[in-house]
């Protein structure tokens, strides 16, 4: 089974054998993708504030090494819009060598969660923390893209949000119409482009067909060679970029948002692959081979990288269904590289700037942020403070405020429906907690001077404090407490206080602690505790029925048997209706 569970899917389909068809197919598959992936490259990596030719390494490198290594038969990597934010913040700050430092971080990470089996932990990031950073984004992606957009007139673009649309404001006045014309192309091409066929794609079109007009009318439109200079055609000799100890403390917590990105961008990719193929992905095998992709990138110049859901999914739309077409995916982008590298230098940088307003659009899914909007309050708080928090403040910072603000309201939620009920008080006001249930003690005789407390739901620390406030209900002192654990499934340390507090308050009042309906865990706590030695065995029963006739031994009282068998309450309406 562990060999299973981290065993690449490029070796299983290898070992079932792949049929010269589907391997056809998969040729075909990654020859697209590869051209589909080949402007975003390029794109991403110069919205990420590296040079264009970075994310051409990137996605040579890592989707390779994605393809041949992922726990998914179709999973694409490479560098994706998800990174732009947290690596242009990078960059900015520290420079490159910080960024690689960080991307070399986030592999060994993303590797050991992996190792440790969090594959299916890290799907448990709340959703509305997923689609506020995710909308968050986007909208930074999309007003990033204003400078090349309009063709504006700007030495330098502020990493900052605020900074960066106040600096738009203020070079507006230098807006170059053909750039905006191009650009305004750019995205009309890709979004009519499909209705005529899904073969080719539309970015790629746009980009041949904007690049040509600029070169043949010989437009004064910026191109990436004006701005980057030449675009090299090689891979660069693998070297390890400088390190040390201050750098690596420094980016630990963007190393660790970077892990988180990966991680959940790339299962979520293979969740998606897995509905479109009717086939299952290995997670922790994910997780590893995105670690040694992120590990691979930096050595070869490249930046982060991770599952990308749009080229997977146009694999797959295209009949790739082993990893052969990733890995053909990466070949294909390499042989670009080398033989026509040298023209990408001659792309408009508005044309760049459409096919990325493109992207933000459909990564920022509008449709689910405002859907949102009609979840719980709580839910809505957790989605709008981890979507501000992205586009003010820090994308780190969101992620991390995010997911503990969503596990405190949890956390408050869950305490809200742990009940704590004075039963025997219910019973003399005649408000019965549940005529028809068969263990109801409205069924049995309560003694006199034996109090009856009953929890019902997550006992831990959340609810510690209701628990105690409750207890302090009782009115006078009881010769014996019962208390009901049949609905507490477990434990925790706050919650074995607060019982332990409850005995010893029992204890001074020489009044006699018996516990009913007692689970595994919460047994093996008290166990472990010495708190099941304190109250003793004889007084915590599997039922209430004998601990009612515990409370009678040692009041001396004679044993009371149990009550018969259970007949639910039957309405004349419904009872007519069966019979009929």
């Amino acid at each position: 089974m562990l060999r299973a569970e981290f065993t690449p899917k490029l070796i299983t389909a290898l070992r079932e054998g792949i049929s010269s068809r589907q391997l056809t197919q998969d040729l075909m598959a990654g020859v697209i993708v590869g051209v589909v992936a080949l402007p975003l490259a390029i794109a991403f990596a110069i919205a990420s504030g590296v040079k264009p030719e970075q994310g051409l390494y990137t996605a040579i490198v890592a989707g390779f090494l994605i393809s041949a290594l992922s726990g998914s038969r179709v999973q694409i990597g490479g560098p994706t819009g998800a990174f732009i934010v947290i690596v242009y913040g990078i960059v900015e700050k520290y420079g490159y060598d910080g960024l690689a430092t960080a991307t070399l971080l986030a592999g060994g990470l993303l590797i050991a969660m992996g190792l440790a089996r969090l594959g299916t932990v890290i799907k448990f990031i709340p959703y509305p923390v997923t689609v506020g950073f995710t909308a968050g984004i986007a909208l930074i992606i999309l007003v990033g893209q204003v400078r090349d957009f309009f063709g504006l007139q700007m030495e330098k673009v502020p990493a900052e949000f605020p900074e960066k649309v106040a600096a738009f404001a203020e070079h507006f006045g230098s807006f170059n119409p053909l750039a905006a014309v191009i650009a305004g192309a750019t995205v009309l091409v890709i979004l009519f482009w499909p209705r005529l066929t899904h073969r080719v794609p539309g970015s790629l079109v746009a980009i041949i067909a904007t690049t040509a007009a600029v070169q043949l009318l010989n437009l004064p439109v910026e191109t990436i060679g004006s701005r980057f200079g030449e675009v090299p055609n090689t891979l660069p000799a693998p070297h390890l970029p400088g390190i040390s100890w201050e750098l690596c403390r420094q980016m630990f917590s963007p190393a660790l948002t970077i892990a988180l990105l990966a991680g959940i961008e790339s299962l979520l990719s293979a969740v998606v692959a897995d509905g479109m193929t009717e086939r299952r992905h290995r997670s922790n095998m994910e997780l590893v081979a995105q670690g040694v992709a992120n590990l691979a990138a930096p050595i070869f110049g490249g930046i982060p990288a991770t599952g990308a859901i749009a080229r997977t999914a146009t694999n797959i739309k295209n009949g790739g269904r082993t990893p052969i077409a990733g890995i053909v995916h990466a070949v294909t982008l390499l042989l670009i590289m080398l033989f026509f590298g040298k023209w990408a230098a001659l792309i408009p940088m508005a044309t760049l700037a459409g096919i990325l307003a493109i992207v933000a659009w459909n990564m920022s899914e509008t449709h689910l942020f405002i859907k949102m909007f009609r979840g719980p309050k709580s839910d809505i708080l957790v989605l709008v403070s981890t979507f501000l928090l992205t586009v003010l403040v820090d994308l780190t910072v969101a992620i991390q405020v995010g997911v503990v603000l969503a596990a405190l309201l949890f956390m408050r939620r869950m305490a809200e429906v742990t009940q704590v009920g004075y039963v025997t008080n219910m019973l003399n006001e005649d408000d019965e907690e549940n005529p028809n249930d068969p263990l109801s003690l409205s069924r049995r005789k309560v003694p006199a001077g034996v109090e009856v407390f009953e929890v019902s739901g997550p006992f831990f620390f959340g609810a510690a404090d209701k628990f105690k406030n409750a207890i302090r209900a009782v009115e006078g002192k009881p010769r014996i407490l019962i208390l009901r654990m049949r609905h507490v499934l477990s434990l925790d340390a706050t919650a074995l206080q607060a019982l332990e507090s409850v005995h010893a308050r029992t204890r001074r009042e020489q009044t006699t602690l018996i516990l009913s309906g007692v689970h595994a865990q919460p047994l093996i706590v008290l166990e472990r505790s010495g708190l099941l030695d304190k109250i003793g065995t004889d007084n915590v029963h599997g039922n209430i029925d004998d601990a009612l006739n515990r409370a009678r031994a040692l009041l001396d009282l004679p044993a009371e048997p149990r009550p018969g068998p259970f007949v639910p309450t039957v309405s004349r309406e419904r009872e007519g209706q069966s019979r009929g």
